[in-house]
């Protein structure tokens, strides 16, 4: 369901219309503040503008390093899975092996 939020980021208000929570988006409101105040304090020049701009290049970087971690452990995951699927593949083809060997022998 939609509703309207407001956030200030960056000491300027913002009307959303969402259908995301208002929480959830207060914390990335004051994520997106938090990161605008460290650059601030080390850069007393920097408009709002320069400051919400760096701090959209720093997110997404940090979002590409997230991804390329997802996919680094989805690769480790697959290699991992793939190595116990041909060892268990290994032993079934050795056991069903001997059983034939031992279905064979007279007795």
């Amino acid at each position: 369901m939609k509703h309207t939020v407001t956030l200030e980021i960056a000491g300027t208000k913002f009307r959303l219309v969402a259908d995301a929570d208002q929480a959830h988006l207060q914390e990335l409101a004051a994520l997106v503040n938090e990161r605008v105040a460290k650059l601030g304090a080390a850069s007393k020049s920097a408009s709002a503008a320069q400051l919400l701009a760096l701090v959209s290049l720093g997110l997404a970087d940090d979002l590409r390093a997230s991804e390329k971690k997802v996919r680094d452990v989805d690769q480790l995951a697959h290699t991992a899975i793939s190595s116990v699927i041909a060892r268990i593949d290994s032993r079934l083809a050795e056991d069903s092996s001997a059983h034939d060997a031992e279905s064979e022998a007279p007795g």
